[in-house]
């Protein structure tokens, strides 16, 4: 039985299997998912297996104050648009996964974007707490226990 812990709401943008997990798992502890594939080709099945939404845009997605937004997958060319709109969107958390070792290339998408370093320091990389991540269902794990500390106003955090 599913129980609404929250009005939060999970946005994972981009079809991966991050984004599956992260759909599947955050329905089952109390998020609304919605997912936001701007390219329809890459999306692979209609309707959502899991109850979550599609939609092609963020700006469809119904973005509040109670949005947590994660980009999944840090190598497709629109991460500087998407993101620039996150910030812009009023959303609550905004991440994108990656190496936490590697300098991720949304920075230079978004300076090249002209967007302000202050804005650029609100989007969190990496995503999820450190437990050593490696699968994509261990990274939705991981990122969703650090939204759900963060929903109870626990320390579980995103420190690394």
């Amino acid at each position: 039985m599913q129980t609404e812990q929250s009005p939060r709401h999970l946005v994972a943008v981009f079809e991966s299997p991050v984004a599956e997990a992260l759909l599947r798992l955050g329905l089952d502890v109390g998020f609304r998912c919605t997912l936001v594939e701007p390219d329809p080709t890459r999306l692979q099945g209609s309707p959502r297996p899991h109850g979550d939404t599609f939609v092609g845009d963020l700006s469809a997605a119904g973005v509040t104050e109670h949005t947590d937004i994660v980009l999944t997958d840090h190598h497709r060319p629109e991460i500087g648009p998407v993101l620039q709109e996150a910030l812009a969107s009023g959303a609550r958390w905004i991440g994108i996964v990656g190496n936490p070792h590697k300098e991720g290339p949304h920075l230079a998408a978004l300076k090249e974007l002209g967007v302000p370093d202050e804005e650029i320091a609100r989007v969190h990389r990496p995503v999820g707490l450190n437990i050593g991540s490696r699968t994509a269902a261990e990274i939705a794990v991981a990122t969703l226990a650090g939204l759900i500390a963060d929903r109870n106003d626990r320390p579980g955090g995103f420190e690394f």
